[in-house]
C-alpha cells in the first residue's frame, strides 16, 4: 500500500516555472513506477510524466516534452516534476500516482495502470 501527497503547486506567469514533489508512505516506494497526470475542469484525465522504479527510464506527454523533467529520489520516498516555461494550458490540477503492482518493467501513460492516487496539487498559469 502507498499513500501519495502532492505539494508545490501555485501561480505563476507564463513562461515560468515550478517544482512539484509527491511525498508517498509505504516502505515499498523505491518498487513502483510513479505517474504524474493532470485534469483541467471539464476535461478528461491526462497523462503527463512517469518514471520507473529505478529512475532509468522516463516517458513524457508530448505536450510537455522538453519543458516538464520527472525525477524520484527513493532515499527521501519522493518523486518530482519540474515543470519549465509553463504555458496557460498547463493550468490543471496535478495528481501523482503510483503503478498497480511493484518492480513493473513497462513505464505506463494510461491512467488504468495506476491504483494509488494523491489529492492533488493546483497549478494555475496566467498569460
Amino acid at each position: 500500500q502507498v499513500q501519495l501527497v502532492e505539494s508545490g503547486g501555485g501561480l505563476v506567469q507564463a513562461g515560468g516555472s515550478l517544482r512539484l514533489s509527491c511525498a508517498a508512505s509505504g516502505r515499498t516506494f523505491s518498487t513502483y513506477n510513479m505517474g504524474w497526470f493532470r485534469q483541467a475542469p471539464g476535461k478528461e484525465r491526462e497523462f503527463v510524466a512517469a518514471i520507473s522504479w529505478r529512475g532509468g527510464s522516463t516517458r513524457y506527454a508530448d505536450s510537455v516534452k522538453g519543458r516538464f523533467t520527472i525525477s524520484r529520489d527513493n532515499a527521501k520516498n519522493t518523486v518530482y516534476l519540474q515543470m519549465n516555461n509553463l504555458k496557460p494550458e498547463d493550468t490543471a490540477v496535478y495528481l501523482c500516482a503510483a503503478d498497480r503492482g511493484p518492480d513493473s518493467i513497462i513505464v505506463y501513460s494510461r491512467s488504468q495502470r495506476y491504483d494509488y492516487w494523491g489529492q492533488g496539487t493546483q497549478v494555475t498559469v496566467s498569460s
